[in-house]
Order: C-alpha cells, then sequence, then structure tokens
C-alpha cells in the first residue's frame, strides 16, 4: 500500500522541483542508483518499469527504499494498463506515470488516492485528465511540445500543473526555458543517470548531479 497519499505526492514534487526516471534489471545497481540520488537530495523517483520481471525488481527496491531511505517516494512509470497500475500499487508504488491518458488506470489509482500523471499531448486531453482528477499532467515527450508549448496553456489553464519529460536536460538554459514557462516539476532520466555514469558505477559523480540540478531549479524559481 502507498506511504504517501497523491496529495502528499504532488507537494513534493512542486517543493522539489525534479523527478529522476531510472530503470535498470540490476536490483543491486538500482539500490546504488537510488541512494546517489537520495544523497544528492532527491526524494522521489519514478521506477520506468519497461523490463521483463519488471515488478519483482521494483519491489525489492521499495523495500530498501522504505528501510533505508526515510522519505524517499517511489513510483513507477510506462503503465499502460489498470492492471499493471493495481499490481504496483500492492507492492506500494506511490505513485503512477502513463505514457498516455488511460481512463482505466485514473479509475484504480483513484480508489487508492494514489497519484497519477498522465502523458498528454493536447489541450483536450489535458483538460479530460482534469476531470478525472490529475493533480500533475505529463507533458510527453517534452521535446515534441517544448516551453512554448506549456506557456501557452498556462495562459487560458494557470491551475494546470505540468511536469515534462523527455527533452530535458541539466543545462541551465534547458531548466530556465522550461521553469521560466510555468512547469511544476520536471522528468529527467538518461540525461541525469547517464549511460556513462552505470557503466562506470560513479555514484559520486551521480549524487553531484543530481545535487546540482536540484540547486540550479531551486535558483531559476527564486
Amino acid at each position: 500500500m502507498a506511504q504517501y497519499s497523491r496529495i502528499e505526492v504532488a507537494n513534493v514534487m512542486k517543493e522539489t522541483g525534479m523527478v529522476p526516471l531510472f530503470y535498470h534489471p540490476n536490483i543491486e545497481l538500482g539500490k546504488k542508483v537510488m541512494k546517489a540520488c537520495y544523497d544528492g537530495g532527491a526524494r522521489l523517483m519514478e521506477f520506468t518499469a519497461r523490463g521483463d520481471f519488471s515488478f519483482e525488481v521494483f519491489l525489492e527496491l521499495n523495500k530498501f527504499a522504505l528501510k533505508e531511505l526515510p522519505g524517499m517516494i517511489m513510483g513507477v512509470g510506462s503503465i499502460t494498463d489498470a492492471g499493471a497500475a493495481s499490481m504496483f500499487m500492492q507492492m506500494g508504488a506511490n505513485f503512477i506515470v502513463t505514457p498516455s491518458l488511460r481512463e482505466d488506470i485514473a479509475i484504480v489509482c483513484n480508489r487508492r488516492k494514489v497519484l497519477w500523471s498522465p502523458g498528454c499531448g493536447t489541450l483536450t486531453e489535458i483538460n479530460r485528465a482534469e476531470e478525472l482528477g490529475c493533480e500533475i499532467i505529463k507533458l510527453f515527450p517534452g521535446s515534441t511540445y517544448g516551453p512554448g508549448f506549456v506557456k501557452a496553456i498556462k495562459g487560458p489553464q494557470p491551475w494546470t500543473s505540468v511536469m515534462p519529460t523527455g527533452g530535458v536536460t541539466t543545462e541551465e538554459s534547458n531548466l530556465k526555458g522550461w521553469f521560466d514557462a510555468g512547469v511544476t516539476c520536471v522528468g529527467m532520466g538518461s540525461q541525469l543517470i547517464s549511460k556513462d555514469i552505470l557503466a562506470n558505477q560513479d555514484y559520486d559523480l551521480l549524487k553531484q548531479r543530481v545535487s546540482d540540478a536540484l540547486s540550479l531549479i531551486k535558483s531559476l524559481r527564486k
């Protein structure tokens, strides 16, 4: 069962401004990645469940977070149907992220008051997601739409909270563009947790990159 309500998760997303995204089939490597992100200041982690037996990996990582990383909020991404969402929520997922708007997923998550963030690409999809109770919209793929899209929709809908994923980097110019446009937070995967970091197992570098990104986001919001 989730340890955090959807409102609590949404508040942490707003406060920190960044959700690291990560998937790897190796559980021990995953624990080290999580610890580095946690030590760098991250308090959210989206496990992108894209591989075979990914539920087994998430289960162990979430147990590790609950035991060793107090305050770390684990969620699951790349969820495409209600059955998968329900299964991961049984394993304690605190939020569910989807690549597209799925009303069946909205229903099962709302039943448990678990935050769900659907991938949306049109104002109509965004409106429908909010009608279904969505707190934070996932703009996906962010690289296709860009900060200009966010700025445009925030005009008539200043209440809409947006988290772009895809096309977000650690560069100041990139993050400034997104946050100046009015995003609530950003999702960052390989641009933050790179293949080189994983290959070299350079967890100190990962910790520093997370810390630097969070500090930069904080300064851009002032």
